[in-house]
């Protein structure tokens, strides 16, 4: 990039590269609308909503789980339902991937919803875009915002465990980290702490928090000692503490007031707010936690840029059957 730039001999080359990857984003958009089911499937909307409905309140933390699975399938080569690929003998999936093994959930509450929209329009409703829909109305169903889902991905062929691995951003980064995390996936700094907001519900095993609890000093030492009866030094990894530990299963901004008494469960949701003024997106965190309404429209605006990520239309891909194997 820096080649292209500070080149006199190329100036209209790159200004056309640029236009190409412009239009190239807007007509991927284009080819998506909210409206796409209106005629194919009306009916599919309310029917993953009513879904998601019974999934939560009979475990609020689904809602959570099905939030992250949408997360987990776009920051790995787009929102094209990968994710919930089984492994095959052309590709190893991303199930098992060291981010979602034993953690990511609620495959089995898209299956569901996939065979119900099944029964009703046959071969129409891609298990990309559900997942989609399906995280929207898991944050709704737990108080939370909601934001207009645009719709017609289709679902890919094949998944990657390698980029599940590297393109997932870990619970042990930094800020610095974490910015250019979620910058390779063009997001901003502030989008980035907005979309950090969705660790307002659910919960977290005893391994990812471990290190922070027992050896960190930007944690609040009440908090800290709170946490060791569940999580041991030695084993208990697979324990579960909430994300937020004030209302875990309501969607609000209480996580950046956690976060303010340095109250952040994992390493890397501390890193938003280090509380000597010098912190990168302190200014951020402290906005959010004293304003519900504008974290609740930030995170709303990145959510529905985030569903939008490379995703799959036209001829590309195709409407999987069943979601955990290609047809």
């Amino acid at each position: 990039m820096a080649s292209l730039l500070s080149s006199t001999s190329k100036p209209s080359g790159f200004k056309l590269q640029f236009c190409l990857l412009l239009a190239l984003i807007g007509a991927v958009t284009a080819q998506l609308s909210s409206n796409f089911y209106s005629s194919s499937c009306p009916n599919a909307l309310s029917t993953i909503q009513s879904a998601v409905k019974t999934a939560v309140g009979s475990e609020a933390r689904m809602g959570a789980s099905l939030l992250r699975l949408h997360f987990h399938d776009c920051f790995v080569n787009g929102c094209d339902g990968s994710i919930l690929l089984n492994d095959t003998s052309n590709f190893t999936g991303e199930k098992t991937a060291r981010p979602n093994a034993g953690s990511v959930r609620g495959y089995e509450v898209i299956d569901t919803i996939k065979s119900q929209v099944e029964n009703l329009c046959p071969g129409i409703v891609s298990c990309a875009d559900i997942v989609a829909v399906a995280a929207r109305d898991s944050v709704v169903a737990l108080g939370g915002p909601s934001w207009t889902v645009l719709l017609g991905r289709r679902d890919s062929t094949t998944a990657s465990l390698s980029s599940a691995n590297s393109d997932i951003p870990a619970p042990t980064l930094n800020i610095n980290e974490l910015i250019k995390s979620f910058s390779d996936k063009g997001f901003t700094t502030q989008e980035m702490v907005a979309l950090s907001g969705a660790h307002t519900i659910g919960q977290a095993r005893c391994t990812t928090f471990k290190t922070r609890i027992y050896n960190e000093t930007n944690i609040d030492s009440t908090f800290a000692t709170s946490l060791h009866a569940n999580c041991p030094q030695s084993g208990g990894d697979n324990n579960l503490s909430p994300l937020d530990k004030t209302s875990a299963t309501t969607f609000d901004n209480a996580y950046y007031t956690n976060l303010l008494s340095q109250e952040g469960l994992l390493h890397s949701d501390q890193q938003l707010y280090n509380g000597n003024g010098t912190g990168t997106t302190d200014s951020q965190v402290s906005s959010y936690s004293s304003s519900s309404s504008t974290f609740l429209t930030d995170f709303s605006d990145a959510m529905v840029k985030m569903g939008n990520l490379s995703v799959l239309t036209g001829t590309n891909g195709e409407i999987r059957t069943i979601c955990s194997k290609t047809n």
